[in-house]
């Protein structure tokens, strides 16, 4: 049965952040959950999955892509204790072409919330690398995300797409500036220390906050940014007093459970007199409730509000993502091409096979009489027989990779199979038998 590419689940543009919250995986459960899914999900023959802030994605293989997608489906309801009932209208699904697009333009950021956002590609690669441990990427997934990785490559170095690029720390610096006057004389305080919090920090250091305080489960790591940007360090453990000075709290870590509870809040605020605090929340699961927008002076904003501020600039990036999309479909129809191609490989070579046999059986019914021959005749022979065939092989293959993509390409297949196959095969072996070797000089029927 033809094996086909499928993408089904969750991204920004159809599910809210509660959902993808929800739904998400954290890095280091993603081998151990692809393992349980392959298991159970009978229908997919090669899996990687996909889950940032963004989306959560099924990135597979199978033969029965309605029957995968909803195996799938279940499969992430069960791990993740919810009705798939509950999220079914937010899934999507798709099938061959589109899936093969829908990967490539993922990968070129074009359907990021931020187009042109550099972080996706590492997220995309980083998802292959989990498959590729677990040992649930094959031939087609290995060769899919491949050429995802290059498409963007290729975006990148011939477009415009990242550059003037609004970014989702851009975005929150911004709304940031909206609640303070000015970043002078602020205090921040960075929970993680991964790329998008990192560059959230850098621009609040240009804008001249006093005072910039990161903690990270990994102290190291935390230190070691510290020494980058001019910061302190905090341990992780110890961070929550850290809560009363800091009028810029950004929360980039994977969490399965809110870092700060409303009554710490509650009496964070108390100790600061109700100064205003800005929460900006990049986490997938939120690191921040949002029951503490209702206290005094609390503004937390997630992702999903952050989309807002980025769609505003979507225009300045059109031209380049025209551009892109141009790209993406030229790579898409050869990737196809391949794909599709897959499926007369079998073919191709049972009608190669079974044309060499039958040179073989003629050459073998004069071999009484080439027998007699010169070395140096014999080898012509032997080349002209053999030229004969790969021409008339050439010729069919030609044909049959034409035919690729083509609704009955599968059916011009078999026919030529069966044309040249095991029935004429076997008549001209019978064929042989009843002869049996040629007299010198005795011609063929032929």
């Amino acid at each position: 049965m033809k094996q086909d590419l499928l993408i089904t689940g969750i991204s920004h543009r159809t599910a809210p952040v509660g959902l993808r919250e929800q739904l998400a995986f954290a890095d280091d459960e993603i081998g151990a959950v692809l393992g349980r899914l392959r298991h159970q999900a009978s229908a997919l023959s090669e899996a990687a999955l996909l889950s940032t802030c963004n989306r959560v994605e099924l990135i597979g293989v199978s033969a029965q892509a309605a029957q995968a997608a909803a195996q799938a489906v279940e499969f992430f309801a069960a791990e993740r204790g919810l009705a798939s009932a509950g999220f079914a209208p937010n899934i999507y699904r798709l099938e061959g072409r589109e899936a093969v697009r829908h990967l490539f333009r993922v990968g070129a950021s074009l359907d990021s919330m931020v187009v042109g956002e550099p972080q996706i590609l590492g997220q995309l690669k980083a998802a292959y690398t989990q498959a590729a441990e677990a040992g649930s990427v094959g031939l087609i997934l290995h060769r899919a995300f491949h050429r995802a990785f290059a498409v963007a490559k290729k975006v990148r170095e011939q477009t415009l797409i990242g550059h003037g690029a609004v970014s989702v720390s851009t975005a929150a610096i911004t709304l940031a500036r909206q609640i303070f006057d000015s970043l002078e004389h602020k205090t921040v305080l960075l929970l993680g220390a991964g790329e998008m919090a990192e560059a959230t920090a850098r621009q609040l250091g240009r804008l001249g906050v006093e005072s910039l305080l990161i903690t990270n489960r990994t102290f190291d790591r935390a230190v070691a940014l510290a020494r980058a940007l001019g910061g302190t360090a905090v341990p992780f453990d110890n961070f929550k007093p850290y809560l009363k000075i800091a009028d810029v709290v950004i929360g980039s870590l994977a969490t399965s459970r809110p870092l700060v509870a409303l009554d710490e809040l509650r009496a964070a605020m108390h100790e600061r007199k109700y100064r205003p605090v800005f929460l900006i929340d990049l986490g997938v699961p939120r690191n921040f409730q949002p029951e503490l927008n209702g206290l005094e002076n609390v503004y937390v904003y997630d992702i999903d509000d952050l989309a807002a501020v980025i769609e505003d600039t979507r225009g300045e990036r059109a031209r380049a993502a025209r551009q892109a999309e141009e790209i993406v479909e030229l790579e898409l129809e050869a990737f196809w091409r391949w794909l599709t191609g897959l499926d007369l490989v079998p073919a191709i070579k049972d009608i190669r096979a079974n044309i060499e046999r039958l040179r073989t059986v003629e050459l073998d019914r004069h071999r009484a009489w080439l027998a007699a021959l010169p070395a140096r005749e014999r080898s012509h022979i032997e080349g002209l027989t053999r030229g004969l065939v790969n021409k008339i092989l050439h010729q069919i293959v030609s044909e049959l990779r034409r035919s690729r993509g083509v609704a009955d390409a599968a059916y011009v297949a078999e026919v030529a199979r069966r044309l040249l196959g095991g029935d004429l095969v076997a008549l001209a072996d019978t064929r042989a038998a009843l002869a049996g070797p040629l007299d010198d000089g005795e011609e063929s029927e032929d």
